[in-house]
């Protein structure tokens, strides 16, 4: 049940001339208001039962309760296309409430919003997963990417070299971190002294005999500095818990990114990447979503200077857009579309324009699958207008790719036809050894033969997608499964549009065969409309061949 405050005073109780001037301009009555309310309040697992009633006694002055001021400004902002606070309504401050689509203002609030939502999506909040996609809400984030500022800084705590836990380092923002096994807030933990660690000995990766790692010395054991060793510059002051060597074992906030986190962040990418590719999203995306809990976040809220920070965003914001393409082939979509804008955000820290325009693109991608082709066009072409004429052609040729699927949607013949120019032209200008981002290698002859495939689907050329289908199966690598099935159907639809019913119900039932073996939403659906299309040809003896086939499946 939600309540609203009394007007306990002359000011609560004056008309809300900014709420009412900002309903008129969002052309809602009040119980559209309230109704979106109420579904924004599901996406936090909040049963909000606000109606018409309220939202005319909010216009009379009377101050909605809780987190309800932030979900009112949260949905002028999806409406309007301009963020706004609950102050701009003439409501009362309050804590900010993130639904995932906002595109934060600076690198920690990116962290703590997209940090809550891998907690959410790891728990039990099933509702997460059943919110919808909102074409509306691409406008704010693609917008602030496009046009927004790079993040000056992004690093934290004392910069490599400070003196540990000391406070005294030369770097911007030394002292605002933890030293090495202090606490996040820069303080010793209970009963542990500050250590002055020799400097030879400090920040090499490089054990030193009688030594815990970080130079102090290991009590009872020789070595410079410790019991039975010289003394003199380097010794220690007092004894060093015996639990340092835990810490850097189970890492958590507060401590130091080293590279070998980085790497590992990159590796778990490429594992996880593998496996959706071979199995579908469905896999392994909730252990996924744990590690990015339990593992991205703590390196996030650790130490590090602002190189390795820029490569800690780019690998979170790799895997928060992996997290969103497996949630994309599930049908998962509301939850997709927000980790999408997350990586778009974590990229943009990373000093990564490239990255946030391969992130554009995997949206774009989205809106094509949802027929939101307007969307998609228009997302493609941000993605290009925020690279410019310098990225890698094979960069280049991804992005007009990603354009013409959203023309084809709207059967914009010309359009698609030129957009589809532009990227095999692109393409044909990739030399051997260039330097190409690792995420944009995917993109070969194989995928633009199937973005050909796909478009000329869309736009009902069926001989020319047969040709371009079949040469992507041909190029096409056997560990790109769910990408040949795609093609596959695309193939059998061709085929079945030409007349050639008994070859595409042979490539339909093998399309289907592969999707039973997957745990992919977009896998099955591709099957599913393929039998949609079969319906024409139900009493014909390969289409009932076919359906006998599929039966056996279980």
């Amino acid at each position: 049940m939600t309540t609203e405050r009394p007007g306990g005073s002359t000011q609560q109780r004056t008309p809300n001339r900014q709420l009412a001037a900002l309903i008129a301009e969002a052309g809602f009555s009040n119980a559209g208001l309230a109704r979106r309310v109420d579904q924004l309040g599901l996406e936090h697992g909040l049963d909000l039962r606000y109606d018409k009633t309220s939202v005319t006694r909010w216009l009379r002055g009377q101050q909605p309760r809780g987190t309800t001021p932030a979900l009112i400004a949260e949905v002028f902002t999806r409406r309007l296309g301009r963020r706004l606070s609950a102050q701009d309504l003439g409501l009362d401050a309050c804590a900010p409430v993130y639904a995932g689509l906002e595109f934060a203002a600076t690198p920690a609030e990116a962290v703590d919003i997209v940090s809550g939502l891998w907690r959410k999506d790891s728990g039990s909040h099933a509702e997460l997963r059943k919110i919808a996609f909102t074409p509306a809400g691409l406008v704010v984030p693609s917008r602030d990417w496009l046009i927004g500022r790079p993040d000056d800084r992004v690093a934290r705590g004392p910069e490599p070299g400070a003196g540990a836990g000391s406070g005294t380092g030369a770097g911007p923002g030394a002292g605002a971190g933890p030293g090495a096994g202090g606490r996040a807030d820069g303080t010793p933990r209970p009963g542990e002294t500050p250590v002055r660690v020799p400097a030879q000995a400090r920040g090499t990766g490089t054990p030193v005999p009688g030594r815990a790692p970080g130079g102090a010395a290991v009590p009872g054991q020789g070595g410079p500095g410790g019991p039975g060793g010289p003394g003199g510059v380097g010794q220690v002051r007092a004894p060093v818990p015996p639990t340092p060597l835990l810490d850097r074992i189970e890492r958590g906030p507060g401590q130091r990114v080293t590279n070998g986190d980085i790497a590992a962040l990159r590796s778990v990418g490429d594992l996880f990447r593998a496996l959706d590719h071979a199995f579908g999203g469905g896999h392994a995306r909730q252990a996924l979503v744990r590690y990015l809990e339990h593992e991205a976040e703590p390196l996030l809220r650790g130490v590090y200077g602002e190189q390795a920070g820029r490569r800690l965003f780019a690998a979170v914001a790799d895997l928060t857009r992996l997290a969103g393409w497996t949630s994309y082939d599930i049908a998962a979509h509301g939850l997709a579309q927000r980790y999408f804008v997350q990586s778009l955000r974590l990229a943009q820290a990373a000093g990564d324009r490239a990255y946030g325009s391969y992130v554009l693109v995997t949206m774009s991608r989205q809106a094509v699958y949802l027929g939101h082709g307007r969307e998609a066009v228009q997302l493609a072409r941000v993605a290009q207008q925020g690279v410019g004429a310098a990225a890698p052609p094979v960069v280049q040729a991804l992005l007009h790719a990603a354009e013409a699927r959203g023309h084809g949607v709207l059967n914009e013949v010309r359009a698609c036809t030129t957009s589809l120019a532009r990227a095999e032209r692109a393409l044909e200008t990739a030399r051997p050894g260039e330097d190409v981002p690792q995420w944009a290698r995917f993109f070969d002859e194989a995928q633009l033969a199937d973005e050909f495939g796909h478009c000329h689907r869309d736009l009902q050329q069926y001989r020319a997608a047969a040709q371009h289908a079949e040469r992507s199966l041909q190029l096409r690598g056997a560990g790109y499964a769910r990408s040949r099935l795609f093609c596959r159907v695309v193939l059998a639809t061709a085929r079945l549009a030409l007349g050639e019913v008994e070859q595409a119900c042979a490539l339909g039932a093998e399309a289907a065969q592969q999707a039973a073996e997957m745990r992919s939403a977009r896998a099955h659906e591709y099957v599913r409309d393929f039998e949609r299309r079969l319906e024409p040809y139900r009493d014909a003896a390969p289409v009932r061949g076919y359906r006998d086939r599929v039966a056996a499946l279980g």
